[in-house]
């Protein structure tokens, strides 16, 4: 596609830049990291109403060209074609938010002294004609000396305004030197809004009424609260009949492959380890998105800002930021983007905490294993006549992970020579109907990164571990289930006294093995040890009905509810570990990090298994 337009959106954060990318390229985008550094590129393509194509790339939001992050330095090299892998752009599509024009006036005015070929991109014009905002475009286009045109990212007919202006090249090099404007980049803009900007009225009436709760000392909290206990309580309600309906579908698909299979050998690869495995993980897959759509809409209708800012104070007591808030819930997703997302807090000290405890957020890839212990240890039913009690245990499991961290980055403050106070400032945007099509693409997005993981590195897991649960086999006159003579059944029964006081069988130590690759192939590994222990009836229930079923194969609830608080601290994840290494470039901070981690799981599971053994003896 070499004949296609090269452009690339430059705008600050929260001016709607990711959302009209999204509605440009729709699904065709591509998401990966910059050759040597730990910042995402994402570009997309699409056709213009004439049929030319067209490369956009999205480039990291910045509030200026003097980069202070190496997100920002990224899109400074890019604007100014030092960065050889993204060359000369045609053209840079400079988005700003219509109703805060005051702050992201600054960066345009930086781009047009760099004299690169751009359009202006006026977004939420929507909101800004609501709050009584009248902007002469014409005025404002001839000022500057850039064209201009107004969009309304979240619907298609500003869309179109945006595709026809490029269709017809209207982008082009700034032709003015900004005559008549003196001052550094804010006097400037402010000497501009008042030429081009007419305020009927400057209040946002919706913002300030909802900002009175949401930003409440205690009604904040308390909002706060009640919409993550909603959350978890709809990660089970609403995933059940979709979980009900994939594990069927996997049930009969090793039905229908294992019935054609003759060959024992190859017929348990394929059922037991590969079938077995996929199905196993991929059931969690509603859940997963359930979760995901609450984070997104959340963080498009502008929330997340206001709780990092209520939360700011009470995070400060214990030794983080405000600005540790975002990182925090991007890692309840997954730790490594949280850890990624720690390069927007400039205070070493605080940014340092932070990665220090993003690994006890509860990840999406904790949510597999939560699922299949409070399925097969938690009755379903409804407690005080509302609430689902595997709701409550599971947003119990995350409040564990939060609290924790508080407690861990509390002691840690002790041991930080800076012990100075450091000021919270950021924009909260206005808020705002969360986009449809954007919410959409990112549960495409994350479902597409979760199957890639089942049908990547999941997959080869369960092989590996069928083969280490099948050879060698028994030997003649055996006495024992075949798995107890594999590889798997030695290295499990070695490590089984080592994990025995926190109630760990042998069978729980071989997979916590290959989990350390990814926490949701534990899972995967139970199914398969359990589907190769001979046990054939027990299986046909799933894995939930043989744990929890008190035999030979069975767990006690001491040992469900010790593996839980296992998985609440251990650092099962390599890809976390080798991020901490990249980011801070120390060896040092990853032993640390991997020691208290395994340190905090091993004593927290063995009070855990230590306790209800005897309360419920």
């Amino acid at each position: 596609m070499s004949d296609a337009l090269r452009i690339a959106l430059v705008g600050n954060p929260n001016c709607g830049k990711t959302s009209l990318f999204n509605h440009l390229t729709g699904t065709r985008q591509k998401v990966a990291n910059y050759a040597g550094v730990t910042v995402e590129r994402k570009v997309g393509h699409f056709n213009l109403p004439s049929g030319k194509p067209v490369r956009v790339l999205d480039l990291p939001g910045t509030y200026s060209l003097n980069a202070a992050s190496p997100d920002e330095a990224i899109t400074r090299d890019v604007v100014q074609g030092k960065l050889a892998e993204e060359g000369q752009q045609d053209a840079f599509l400079c988005v700003v938010d219509a109703t805060n024009l005051k702050l992201h006036l600054g960066l345009v005015l930086e781009m047009i002294e760099l004299g690169r070929p751009m359009l202006l991109v006026l977004n939420m014009m929507d909101e800004a004609r609501r709050r009584g905002m009248q902007i002469n475009t014409q005025k404002l286009s001839e000022r500057l000396g850039v064209p201009v045109v107004e969009t309304v990212a979240v619907r298609r007919s500003g869309i179109e305004n945006l595709m026809n202006a490029l269709d017809q090249g209207k982008y082009a090099l700034p032709h003015t030197e900004l005559t008549g404007l003196k001052g550094d980049a804010h006097q400037k803009a402010e000497t501009l809004l008042n030429d081009v900007v007419q305020y009927v009225d400057q209040e946002d009436k919706r913002s300030d009424f909802l900002d009175k709760v949401f930003l409440h000392p205690v009604l904040g909290l308390v909002s706060l609260a009640v919409m993550m206990f909603i959350i978890f309580q709809a990660v089970f309600a609403w995933a059940a009949p979709f979980m009900d309906g994939i594990e069927t579908f996997f049930g009969r698909l090793g039905e229908v492959i294992g019935g054609s299979i003759a060959h024992p050998l190859l017929n348990s690869l394929v059922v037991d380890g590969i079938i077995a495995g996929a199905g196993g993980v991929v059931v969690f897959l509603p859940q997963i998105l359930i979760l995901f759509f609450f984070i997104l809409v959340l963080e498009e209708s502008g929330y997340l800002p206001r709780a990092a800012f209520l939360l700011d104070k009470l995070m400060f007591k214990a030794g983080l930021s405000g600005r540790a808030f975002i990182p925090l819930l991007s890692s309840f997703a997954c730790a490594i983007p949280g850890i990624m997302a720690t390069r927007s807090i400039s205070d070493p000290r605080d940014r340092l905490t932070t990665i220090f405890v993003a690994p006890l957020m509860t990840c999406s890839a904790r949510l597999p294993v939560y699922a299949l212990l409070i399925a097969a240890f938690i009755p379903e039913q409804t407690v005080w006549g509302l609430f689902n009690l595997q709701g409550l245990v599971l947003f119990a499991l995350y409040m564990a992970g939060i609290l924790s961290a508080l407690g861990v980055s509390f002691v840690l403050k002790f041991f930080q020579k800076d012990k100075s106070d450091h000021m919270l400032l950021m924009e909260l945007p206005s808020y705002r109907f969360p986009d449809i099509k954007n919410v959409w693409i990112g549960l495409l997005d994350r479902a597409r990164i979760f199957l890639k993981r089942v049908g990547g590195i999941i997959f080869a897991l369960s092989i590996l571990l069928w083969f280490l649960c099948t050879f060698p086999q028994p030997p003649e006159g055996a006495t024992m289930p075949a798995i107890d003579y594999t590889f798997a059944g030695m290295l499990g029964h070695i490590m089984q006294p080592i994990f025995a006081p926190l109630g760990f069988n042998w069978q729980i130590c071989i997979a916590l093995i290959p989990a350390m690759a990814a926490r949701e192939v534990v899972v995967a590994a139970l199914g398969t040890i359990y589907a190769l222990s001979g046990d054939e009836d027990a299986m046909a229930d799933g894995l939930a009905s043989i744990i929890s079923s008190g035999g030979d194969l069975g767990w006690s609830l001491a040992t469900g509810l010790s593996l839980l608080v296992w998985f609440i601290y251990a650092p099962h994840c390599l890809a976390t570990l080798a991020t901490v290494r990249r980011e801070t470039a120390s060896w040092k901070t990853v032993g640390f990090m991997t020691v208290y981690l395994f340190g905090l799981a091993y004593l927290m599971s063995f009070l855990t298994y230590q306790i209800a053994s005897n309360l419920l003896a």
